[in-house]
């Protein structure tokens, strides 16, 4: 079975994704297995468990949209006075929000396409790839772009998060707004420097904390709408259309809000892997999307009666006694709601590196056995370097509120573009009736992203300039590594040739095996023909190594490793690990024994091959060039990466010109 995998060494370029012609039905094949076992572990774990699991990791972001999402959307309506054209049209654009972009787009439908059982844009890239056979550079820039959009969204999340709930307490003690932004950051801080630890630890407290929180919300929003039952009203879209007609001077400031009640959806299909789509379906039904409707009512049935407290739509709705509670358990929602989104960015970041959008970077594994419990220092803190300026740069929540949706909706649209062409190229469906799915959901969405671009004079600048950077970034990276790879293919040595050659050469035969990583299974390694011209020696068992990703999130065990004799004192050895892997080379040596190659580790050497980029072109290449020299300066050391025992490794250089 062909997975088009992406080979790679020691090398900090990533190689050029190869052509290699795909078995889709042996592909599906496979899917329908790991689906098969996804399903074996949802009844070893326990529905019910990893159901409350999925309220603390999938929903925690979504489940803290209801303390600014009503009030900024009554904000934009520039009334001084909310009436019941403005709050029941309000609410009823967010409750008809929730159902077509949360439930129909993701929870219906997306939650479908998985990748052996995992979700998120890239993913979906994957999925695209291999429905279609080949590369292509637009789909491939949508995937960029939705990746550099995610990372943008992952830093204003955390900030305006947080500093809605420090926000609070200002309710109960008004002497503290002076000390919001002071305590926000020492929270942040905290969370942040509390990740190399991992979060196994707290993981189990997640799920029953946002139980809670979203019981509190149903039963604050259930207090108010027994007041007021005339907003019941507003599950008719009548009052949205209503609205945007009658209101087309602020309809777009208006959706720019409302969109703020979606900004968790994505989290719902990124996370697919880590719970499986029963339990993250369940969740949402029986308990999210009832919580949020709810509470929503409540906030506007509230603000009918109690027009002067549409400034605080979500706190206003606690009684003075429970308000202390409702405070503390909101700041413990937003952390655990910023706690999502980080891990999240740990994991799209390791999904890039592993699909050759960004360097090698160091991961750690910060929980036995739970291969999505990483850490990456560097992602950690830059991601805590952005949030903090955004909490100081801007100050508030409300005027964060401004920069959030462009982030959110940019990248609701690319997983939007990229789920039609799955669609279309894996066969599902017919070009004209996909047009006619995707074409309801996709036009809400852009309507959303428009009005979410009119507030770029307000702060959506932010989430596009960090976008735009990021994609630079990893533009200049892929790009850098096909120079790479192209200039050194030009002097490569093909193995089988090489293998003849050496029958007969009189170079001296030394005891011991040498593993010799190699991007390109058909090439020689640079570090061999290096060794051989200045040593003069070959060791009696001559191992070509090359690490390959597969565009799965997982290898199974039968794919891990092979082993097959080339001739002479020289085996080639595959050891492959899915993008969502660490590749462990170390610990991959077992099913390689497994595999047939015999060797004594005691008497075994790792020789890496080092190759230093020197940017030669002119102009705008010049500069991407130089982009990626630097990058493959930060590079995580190769040993490290690849996880190879220190004392057994020999490395050698050379420059390579692009």
């Amino acid at each position: 079975m062909i997975h088009d995998p992406i080979p790679r060494d020691a090398d900090p370029a990533v190689p050029l994704l190869d052509e290699a012609a795909l078995d889709i039905a042996d592909y599906l094949r496979s899917e329908v297995r790991a689906g098969d076992i996804h399903s074996a572990e949802t009844r070893s774990h326990g529905l019910a468990a990893l159901t409350l699991g999925a309220l603390g990791v999938v929903y925690g972001d979504i489940g803290t949209s209801p303390i600014y999402a009503f009030r900024e959307a009554l904000k934009a309506t520039g009334a001084a006075v909310p009436g019941q054209p403005e709050v029941l049209g309000i609410l009823s654009l967010l409750i008809w929000t929730l159902i077509l972009i949360v439930t129909v787009k993701y929870v219906v439908f997306l939650l479908r396409a998985d990748n052996r059982g995992e979700g998120g844009i890239l993913a979906l890239y994957t999925l695209v790839r291999l429905a279609a056979g080949r590369r292509s550079v637009p789909v491939l820039l949508l995937a960029l772009a939705g990746a550099a959009l995610f990372a943008g969204d992952a830093a204003i999340t955390p900030a305006i998060s947080v500093l809605s709930a420090v926000e609070g307490s200002t309710l109960i003690l008004p002497g503290m707004a002076g000390y919001v932004l002071p305590v926000t950051i020492a929270i942040l801080a905290a969370l942040f420097a509390v990740q190399r630890t991992g979060t196994a630890r707290v993981a189990m407290f997640f799920g029953p904390v946002c139980a809670l929180w979203f019981l509190a919300l149903a039963w604050l929003g259930v207090a108010q709408i027994v007041a007021a039952p005339e907003v019941l009203r507003a599950f008719s879209p009548l009052w949205g259309l209503s609205f945007l007609t009658g209101h087309p001077g602020v309809a777009f400031a208006v959706l720019g809000a409302v969109f703020l009640a979606v900004t968790g959806g994505e989290a719902l299909y990124a996370d697919l892997g880590h719970f499986g789509r029963r339990p993250i379906r369940l969740a949402w039904f029986a308990l999210v999307l009832p919580a949020l409707v709810l509470n929503y009512l409540g906030q506007g049935a509230m603000v009918l009666t109690h027009p002067e407290r549409a400034g605080e739509a979500f706190f206003g709705l606690a009684s003075p006694g429970f308000l202390p509670v409702l405070v503390l358990l909101a700041t413990a929602a937003t952390v655990i709601a910023s706690q999502a989104v980080i891990t999240g960015a740990y994991s799209m970041a390791q999904g890039a590196i592993q699909l050759g959008f960004l360097p090698r970077l160091r991961i750690r594994h910060t929980a036995e056995g739970q291969s999505g419990q990483i850490y990456i220092g560097a992602v950690n803190w830059l991601l805590l370097g952005g949030v903090l300026w955004l909490v100081v740069a801007f100050g508030s929540s409300g005027a964060l509120a401004s920069a959030y949706g462009i982030a959110v909706t940019g990248t609701m649209v690319l997983t939007t573009l990229l789920g039609a062409l799955y669609l279309v190229r894996s066969g599902r469906l017919r070009r004209p009736v996909a047009g006619l799915v995707v074409a309801p959901v996709l036009a809400v969405e852009l309507v959303f992203l428009a009005s979410n671009l009119a507030k770029i004079h307000d702060g959506g600048y932010v989430p596009v300039i960090a976008a735009l950077v990021i994609g630079l970034v990893m533009w200049a990276w892929w790009r850098g590594a096909q120079a790479v790879r192209m200039r050194v293919a030009k002097t490569a040595i093909s193995v089988p040739g090489f293998v003849r050659m050496m029958r007969d050469s009189s170079v001296n035969v030394i005891p011991g095996t040498a593993f010799f990583l190699t991007p390109d299974r058909d090439v020689v390694p640079s570090a061999l023909l290096h060794n051989i011209k200045h040593n003069r020696v070959l060791h009696e068992q001559t191992v070509f190594l090359t690490v390959e990703t597969l565009r799965v999130p997982y290898a199974t065990a039968d794919e891990r490793a092979s082993v097959e004799a080339l001739g002479g004192c020289f085996v080639r050895l595959v050891l492959r690990f899915g993008f969502m892997e660490t590749p462990n080379v170390s610990r991959a040596m077992a099913h390689a024994r497994a595999a047939g190659l015999r060797f004594d580790v005691m008497a075994s050497t790792f020789f890496l091959g080092r190759r230093r980029a020197v940017a030669t072109g002119q102009g705008v290449e010049l500069l991407l060039d130089r982009a990626y020299v630097a990058l493959s300066r930060i590079a995580a050391d190769p040993t490290d990466f690849y996880h190879l025992p220190r004392d057994r490794v020999v490395e050698l250089g050379e420059r390579v010109a692009i």
